[in-house]
């Protein structure tokens, strides 16, 4: 047989989902494990959202839409956005997707070309950096550091960005820090970008997972929303993982490309879904406001417990659902903990390198578990350190 493409082994992965088969895994052999690794709201989908998909179900929404998405649809994330980002947003900026992995696939494909390069945040999520290799970019990382709360330092990312630049990556709240950008931080941002003539994809996901101020996008800043892709969708916020729905909105040109880049792979996202998700945005909202209150209860006591164990210590995060606290204390590489976490402590962690090289001495575990498993997993590592 002739050989795979040569850019499949530019292709990287999401380790999470290894380390959740590997959980599973030890699972099925009697053992008890502590999820701390996937990034997934243990909460159910709110009871009216599930009653949207049903009454589209009913009244026929099980065919063909257009790739960009159903026009109501569309016209409802408008709305939506323009109230939230405080920016003109119409419906033909935005283009439904399922999920929200294809607003950075599809718009990485239809900018990057070999040799351009991209800055990214590391530690950040491993599919940016695996889509700018895939695409046979340069990938510039954009160091996050804990001292900056897990924010960026500014005089060194001005020197990142250059006429060579042609996207820069930002995420706020992010994973798997969940640093959250200051408005100084943007319009650090904003302003190289606007110098140096390229585009910002903004992955906003966690957008509504905030537990102090409000969230900012950098689409709101002068001269950024013709340069930004905004990503955002409903996996977090309404605890829709299983559902694969996701949206970008993006300046018209580029939202035809991302249209013709669905056509090519997916045709459209289920329409039953989609509508679905126009009920999340316009209906009862309690049961976002729900989660995200027991979210930062659950926040406080992993970070306060985390801090309690000898040679670990942990910011407290703004927004998001993760912790990323620094075991470089304890003398081993991170890799090595976690996989002592799980297989001697059985609680299932990830090591800060799954996310990038300046992941080096830290793990990423996620709260979106009960507060009565997140005090037993501290009680169990607190055990295994000894």
């Amino acid at each position: 047989m002739k050989p795979f493409a040569e850019r499949l082994n530019r292709l990287g992965t999401e380790t999470a989902f290894e380390v959740l088969a590997r959980a599973k895994a030890l699972e099925a052999q009697g053992r008890e494990i502590i999820h701390m690794e996937i990034g997934e709201p243990d909460f159910d989908t709110p009871a009216n959202i599930i009653e949207a998909a049903k009454q589209a179900l009913d009244s026929g929404y099980t065919h063909y839409t257009p790739a960009a998405g159903l026009p109501q649809v569309r016209q409802t994330i408008a709305d939506y956005l323009s109230e939230t980002r405080s920016i003109p947003v119409e419906p033909d900026h935005v283009v439904v997707v399922p999920g929200g992995k294809p607003i950075i696939f599809f718009p990485i494909v239809a900018l990057v070309e070999a040799g351009d390069e991209v800055v990214y945040p590391n530690p950040g999520f491993p599919i940016y950096e695996s889509m700018i290799n895939f695409m046979g970019g340069k990938a510039v990382p954009m160091v996050l550091k804990e001292e900056k709360g897990f924010s960026f330092d500014p005089d060194e990312f001005v020197s990142l960005v250059n006429e060579n630049t042609k996207l820069i990556i930002i995420n706020s709240p992010g994973n798997p820090t969940s640093g959250v950008m200051s408005q100084a931080d943007l319009e650090v941002v904003a302003e190289a970008a606007i110098k140096h003539d390229c585009w910002v994809l903004s992955d906003e996901i966690y957008s509504r997972i905030i537990y102090e101020g409000e969230h900012r996008s950098i689409a709101s800043l002068p001269g950024m929303q013709e340069r930004t892709i905004v990503l955002d969708g409903f996996s977090k916020t309404y605890a829709m993982t299983g559902w694969r729905l996701g949206y970008g909105a993006m300046p018209t040109d580029l939202a035809a490309w991302v249209t013709k880049l669905m056509v090519n792979s997916n045709s459209c996202s289920a329409a039953f879904t989609q509508m679905a998700g126009a009920a999340a945005l316009t209906g009862d909202q309690s049961g976002v406001t729900t989660m995200v209150a027991e979210f930062k209860r659950r926040r406080d006591a992993i970070v306060d417990g985390l801090n309690a164990l000898p040679g670990i210590t942990c910011l407290r995060p703004k927004g998001a659902f993760y912790v990323f606290p620094n075991v470089s204390a304890l003398g081993r590489p991170e890799d090595e903990i976690a996989d002592a976490l799980l297989n001697e402590a059985g609680v299932a962690t990830l090591a800060g390198t799954s996310f990038g090289a300046y992941g080096k001495g830290y793990l990423r575990l996620s709260y979106a578990n009960s507060l009565e498993n997140i005090e037993k997993a501290l009680s169990m590592i607190k055990e295994w350190l000894g």
